[in-house]
């Protein structure tokens, strides 16, 4: 698992720079919002609809002393567009549910896909979405089939597939004229 998330970070890190506005869609325990403020990003956004994330995730962030470039929103990813008016260059996305937390409240693949849409009405040319789906548990595996069968139909990609035993890796950019995406994973 750690090395998906290395591996999700280092594609992140390679569009940040200083002017980027860049989203945390599931803010969790705040280690990806953690990651996005230390980079040379300009703004970070962070989501998430449970209280104990926006702690979590505020605690972290004051320890850091990055509360200043950073905005924890107590609210749907898919209400983003209420929070942000400029351009997106970064946002990512870890699926499932709050480790330590209540597993019946997970990421819902309907939810999902139509945040991914509104954000690639938002995402600026050459930002990227890094998508974490964790998938051991059952709405994982729901939302996992719905993401890969939805994206499919919508952008016609050439994938390539490198699944793990709980997580797989899905990245799309948005090019000049068209969208690609694939997952994979180099060791």
């Amino acid at each position: 698992m750690d090395k998906v998330l290395a591996f999700s970070k280092k594609l992140l890190k390679e569009v940040i720079d200083k002017n980027s506005i860049v989203v945390d869609a599931t803010a969790g325990n705040g280690n990806d919002t953690l990651f996005l403020a230390k980079t040379s990003a300009k703004r970070v956004y962070a989501f998430d609809i449970q209280q104990l994330a926006i702690e979590n995730t505020r605690g972290l962030i004051g320890e850091a002393e990055l509360t200043d470039k950073c905005e924890i929103v107590l609210d749907s990813h898919f209400d983003f567009d209420k929070y942000i008016d400029e351009k997106i260059r970064a946002v990512v996305f870890n699926l499932g549910y709050l480790p330590n937390a209540d597993h019946e409240i997970t990421t819902l693949a309907e939810t999902t896909l139509a945040t991914i849409r509104k954000f690639l009405l938002h995402l600026e040319i050459g930002g990227r979405i890094v998508i974490v789906v964790y998938w051991g548990h059952e709405n994982g595996k729901v939302e996992k089939e719905a993401l890969l069968n939805e994206l499919q139909k919508l952008y016609r990609p050439q994938i390539t597939d490198f699944f793990f035993p709980q997580a797989f890796l899905l990245l799309i950019t948005l090019q000049k004229y068209h969208f690609i995406y694939h997952y994979h994973f180099e060791d």
